[in-house]
C-alpha cells in the first residue's frame, strides 16, 4: 500500500505550529521552572520534549516529501527529454541565446 505524501505546505504549516508550540512551553517551563515541585517539572520536562520529538519529526517529513517531489519532477523531466530529444535541445539553446543577451548588456 502506498504511503501518503504529505503536502508541502501541510507539512510546513504543521512544522510550523510544532516550533510554536515548543517555544511557547519552553517559555512556560522557564517562568514556572522555579515554582514547580519534582513531580510537576518532570511532567513539563517529558511534555516539551515530546513536543520536541515531533517537531523534529515534521522537519524529517517535510524533508521527504521534498525529496520524493524532486525525483518525480527528474523522472518526468528525464521521460519529457527521452522522448523530444530536439524540443529539448532547442528549449535549452533558446533559454542559452535569452541568458547571453541578457548577460552582454550589462
Amino acid at each position: 500500500m502506498m504511503e501518503k505524501i504529505p503536502t508541502q505546505s501541510g507539512a510546513r504549516d504543521q512544522l510550523l505550529s510544532d516550533l510554536k508550540t515548543v517555544i511557547q512551553d519552553a517559555e512556560s517551563w522557564l517562568r514556572h521552572s522555579g515554582q514547580l515541585t519534582g513531580d510537576e517539572l518532570k511532567a513539563a520536562k517529558a511534555k516539551f520534549e515530546r513536543t520536541i520529538v515531533k517537531a523534529k519529526d515534521d522537519i524529517i517529513r517535510l524533508e521527504e516529501a521534498a525529496v520524493e517531489k524532486a525525483k518525480v519532477a527528474y523522472k518526468a523531466t528525464d521521460d519529457y527529454v527521452q522522448e523530444n530529444p530536439w524540443k529539448a535541445v532547442g528549449v535549452g539553446a533558446a533559454v542559452g541565446i535569452v541568458i547571453g543577451m541578457l548577460i552582454s548588456r550589462k
